[in-house]
């Protein structure tokens, strides 16, 4: 006798934080998924967890996925990279277990799944065992631009998207060379970042925006901002001045 068919695997985008910019979709799977998962800080319930108490069903298994390390060593530093890999092994297997035994697994993500998120690292550990389905979400971008009221890119202005990790002379030398930019990952990178923008020119058009579409949001010209504090949730956005009628 043939055993249960396999569950499917989700990722689902939750948007940045408002629980309205979830999709009707992603609701919809969120509130039907036997297991619902997401990634979070040890000692911390994760941001994830806390879109999700406006769309969890009470009969719900719930899986964190706590992360062994996040900030504490450099991405580079090999310590680092063997904790990662063996955090995601074990993650997968967890969730593989589930999808064996016949049950659905929604894993919920904040942005989007497939942009700087930590699905990916499942998914391409997962997409040949099992049946994958991936729900785009609102990306913090958007959100910041957004709540920025800033258009970003007119007619034929190319945008970047440029983590902040990147080194002072690459991110300046790419400000010099794109129309648009959007630079994420900030944190402790602003001070660099700061003087990558400076150096480019470029800091009279940058926006600061800090937990855009969530509770505490902080939208000022970054020349205005007096600090180099930057929580993880924050990012700076160069509008383009392409063309327009």
């Amino acid at each position: 006798m043939s055993g249960p068919a396999a569950g499917a695997f989700y990722g689902i985008g939750l948007g940045p934080g408002d629980p309205e910019l979830v999709t009707v979709k992603a609701a919809r799977v969120l509130k039907s998924a036997p297991v619902v998962a997401w990634f979070a800080k040890a000692g911390r319930r994760g941001h994830a967890r806390a879109i999700l108490d406006s769309w969890l069903a009470g009969d719900v298994t719930e899986l964190p996925l706590v992360y062994p390390m996040t900030t504490e060593r450099h991405f580079s530093d090999p310590v680092y990279i063997e904790a990662l890999s063996g955090f995601y092994a074990q993650a997968c297997e967890e969730i593989a277990a589930h999808l064996s035994a016949g049950r659905d697994v929604a894993l919920a993500c904040e942005g989007d799944p497939l942009f700087y998120g930590s699905f990916m690292h499942l998914f391409v550990r997962l997409r040949d065992r099992f049946r994958v389905e991936v729900i785009p979400g609102v990306t913090g971008m958007s959100a910041c631009w957004s709540a920025a009221r800033a258009p970003m890119t007119w007619g034929d202005d190319a945008l970047s998207v440029l983590p902040g990790t990147l080194s002072e002379e690459d991110l300046a030398w790419r400000l010099e060379t794109c129309d648009a930019a959007v630079i994420m990952k900030l944190g402790s990178n602003l001070p660099k970042v700061r003087a990558a923008i400076r150096l480019a020119g470029r800091e009279g058009d940058a926006i600061y925006v800090a937990h855009g579409a969530q509770p505490g949001e902080e939208i000022r010209r970054l020349v205005e901002k007096p600090d180099d504090d930057a929580p993880y949730f924050s990012m700076i956005l160069i509008p383009g001045e392409g063309r327009r009628p």
